[in-house]
């Protein structure tokens, strides 16, 4: 069974910076595309980072610059730095894994959650 645990949340001033982690443990056979997305009450969850097999990484521009995912493969961990935070910035954080699990013919390409964590900005 996969689990997505994240953790680094919490209350920061405007101009601060916090870092957001997210262990995935489980039967897992490779990390295909990992991200972070958020939802702010009464708003659409939206994508705020996504990094790829490759390392290749996507952001939206409301946090370019600001924000910065990396996945360390062997800790099964991804991260999201951010930097330069604004109120808009206050949400839910949850982490998005793409993965694939199992083994020979029981190999599956499934995406998961985490539980999500509270990032406040705020004065």
């Amino acid at each position: 069974q996969v689990q997505l645990v994240e953790s680094g949340g919490g209350l920061v001033q405007p101009g601060g910076s916090l870092s957001l982690s997210c262990v995935v443990s489980g039967n897992i056979y490779s990390l295909n595309v990992m991200g972070w997305y958020r939802q702010a009450p009464g708003k659409q969850r939206e994508m705020v980072a996504t990094i790829g097999s490759s390392s290749s990484t996507n952001y939206p521009d409301a946090v370019k610059g600001r924000f910065t995912v990396s996945v360390d493969k062997d800790k099964k961990t991804v991260y999201l730095q951010m930097n330069l935070l604004k109120p808009e910035d206050t949400a839910v954080y949850y982490c998005n894994a793409d993965i694939t699990t199992g083994s020979g013919w029981g190999r599956r390409r499934d995406v998961y959650w985490g539980q999500g964590t509270q990032v406040t900005v705020s004065s």
